[in-house]
């Protein structure tokens, strides 16, 4: 009895470390990409920041010393006798700040220290947290729907080979850009908007005031059937095979980076990381979900895929 106590938990042990901590994973691939993309450091560098910018989310106060850091890098920078302030993201902030609209240099900030830093922090939660959210869904639902991995795996080899993907080769990955569409209408990050009417505007039969807050919830618009189709609800990345403005009734249904002036920056950055990942991930593994994972927790913030795919996998022909 002992000896099959000890065997099942040997067992239990192996399988513990063959899965793989997804979410975990990509958050501190997508915090190192942010991090030297945006601000020159590594990871291990940023890494008091990200950690300070969970705590400050979950408990409305910010814990640890990002802020400090982050100020104590930008007056370093004000006080450089180096004309420049660096290509990072910091350092092209200070210079429009610090720049006219003719190209004449200012003597003061236009934005305050507080303001910079607020702006730094947007970058590192919108950089990190919500392309680790697509990447871990987008594993996910390859894993529940294997055709399309394979569908996916064989265009990645077929433009980008054993390569490292180039944005040449990105731009190609058409079937790629329709699954990413289809995880970000279905499960995109972002829960609702929020936007003020400058003035007086009718919306329908509703006339809504100058000022009056508008909440915009994108999960239920994504999942209208009258917009999208009796299959709303279900994954089909077929929908976007002419684009996103064809893959509704309505041309602005998709809106999981916003509309308009205010849509997302970091659409463009945020949609190649996602390929590149990708591309690479897929050009050498498969993966597939835990056979003992149950999909509990899979409705939380932190999407709850940690330890849910299994062992990612070697593929095993050497032609990959």
């Amino acid at each position: 009895m002992l000896d099959q106590g000890v065997e099942r938990s040997s067992i239990q042990q192996r399988e513990q470390r063959n899965r793989s901590g997804v979410q975990q994973t990509v958050s501190e691939l997508t915090a190192d990409v942010i991090s030297r993309t945006a601000f020159g450091s590594s990871y291990k560098e940023g890494k008091e920041a990200f950690h300070a910018q969970k705590q400050l989310l979950s408990l409305d106060h910010c814990h640890g010393n990002s802020p400090q850091c982050a100020t104590a890098r930008i007056q370093s920078r004000l006080t450089s006798k180096v004309s420049e302030y660096g290509d990072e993201l910091p350092g092209a902030m200070l210079e429009t700040c610090f720049t006219t609209e003719h190209g004449e240099k200012r003597d003061e900030l236009v934005l305050t220290m507080d303001e910079i830093i607020d702006e730094c922090k947007t970058f590192f939660f919108a950089g990190n947290d919500n392309t680790s959210h697509l990447l871990t869904w987008t594993m996910f639902l390859l894993s529940v729907y294997p055709e399309w991995q394979e569908r996916l795996r064989e265009e990645v080899l077929r433009e980008c080979g054993k390569k490292n993907p180039t944005a040449e080769m990105l731009r190609r990955l058409k079937v790629m850009t329709m699954v990413l569409l289809e995880l970000l209408r279905l499960y995109g990050p972002g829960i609702f908007m929020i936007r003020k009417p400058i003035s007086d505007i009718r919306l329908g039969s509703l006339i809504i005031p100058k000022g009056n807050g508008i909440v915009i919830p994108i999960p239920m618009l994504h999942r209208d059937k009258e917009v999208w189709g009796d299959n709303a609800n279900e994954f089909d990345p077929l929908r976007f095979e002419d684009g996103a403005t064809k893959a509704a009734k309505i041309p602005q249904a998709f809106i999981a980076f916003s509309l308009g002036p205010r849509s997302c920056i970091g659409r463009n950055f945020a949609m190649l990381e996602a390929k590149s990942v990708m591309a690479m991930i897929l050009q050498k593994f498969s993966f597939a979900l835990s056979p003992t994972s149950d999909g509990e927790g899979f409705a939380t913030a932190e999407i709850g895929t940690t330890e849910m795919i299994e062992q990612v996998e070697k593929q095993r022909t050497s032609t990959l």
